[in-house]
């Protein structure tokens, strides 16, 4: 869709962008998806922090995405600072799912996604 758009890689290369929203899509289905998988947890009392993190990374990751998959006129300091927070929220919600990796594959898949989300959204803003 991104390579329909008119002004699309005019001011960024259009890849990196598209790296980063589909990053963003994934880590926030697969946070979502952790998160739920969390409350089904016998010890779930103990993923509390694990399932907030990964609401939040689910929730910015999407808006993230979306504001991404708008090309017209972006006001790139706004999309900076979307960008810096995306990277955090993976970063936090990464450290954290790797705390429970070896108990819980979700965990695991979770955290990988996040650290590709994050390394995504850190190339997009050394492109910017």
């Amino acid at each position: 869709m991104l390579a329909t758009h008119p002004e699309a890689g005019t001011t960024v290369a259009r890849d990196i962008v598209q790296r980063c929203i589909d990053a963003c899509i994934e880590c926030a289905q697969a946070c979502t998806a952790c998160a739920d998988a969390c409350l089904a947890e016998d010890m779930v009392a103990e993923l509390v922090a694990c399932i907030r993190r990964n609401s939040d990374c689910a929730d910015i990751c999407t808006a993230t995405g979306a504001v991404l998959s708008r090309q017209t006129a972006p006001d790139v300091a706004a999309v900076r600072a979307l960008l810096e927070a995306c990277r955090t929220a993976c970063e936090s919600c990464a450290t954290e799912c790797e705390q429970h990796a070896d108990m819980h594959e979700h965990c695991r898949v979770c955290a990988e996604s996040c650290r590709r989300c994050e390394q995504a959204c850190a190339e997009l803003l050394t492109a910017l």
